[in-house]
C-alpha cells in the first residue's frame, strides 16, 4: 500500500475557505461547522467570511489530537483548550520577564 502525503502552505496573507480547511485536517465540512457552532473555532476578524488562517488550522488539528488522545467530547475539549491557552500565556509572560526557559 502506498501512502501519499499532501500539505497545505499558508502564507501570511493567505486564507483557507471552509472546504479547504476541512480537507487539510482530513475531516468533513460538517465537523468544522460543529466546531464553529460550539465556539471552539472562529474565523479571525480580518479574514473574509468563513475563511481561516494557520492559527485556526493548528487549532483544529489540536482539537483532533485531544479527541483522539483523551476520547473527549467537545465540551471537555473547550475546557482543555482554555487551560492550554492559559498555560501558553503564562509561559510567554515568564519568558518576557526573563524567568522562562
Amino acid at each position: 500500500m502506498k501512502v501519499i502525503a499532501t500539505g497545505v502552505r499558508i502564507g501570511i496573507d493567505d486564507w483557507l475557505d471552509l472546504e479547504t480547511l476541512a480537507r487539510a485536517c482530513s475531516v468533513k465540512v460538517e465537523y468544522v461547522r460543529t466546531l464553529i457552532d460550539e465556539g471552539l473555532l472562529e474565523p479571525p476578524p480580518q479574514a473574509p467570511a468563513l475563511h481561516f488562517g494557520s492559527t485556526e488550522l493548528a487549532r483544529v488539528r489540536r482539537i483532533l489530537r485531544l479527541q483522539h488522545d483523551f476520547d473527549a467530547n467537545l465540551q471537555s475539549i473547550g475546557v482543555m483548550l482554555d487551560l492550554i491557552d492559559e498555560v501558553e500565556r503564562l509561559h510567554a509572560q515568564l519568558r518576557r520577564a526573563g524567568l522562562g526557559d
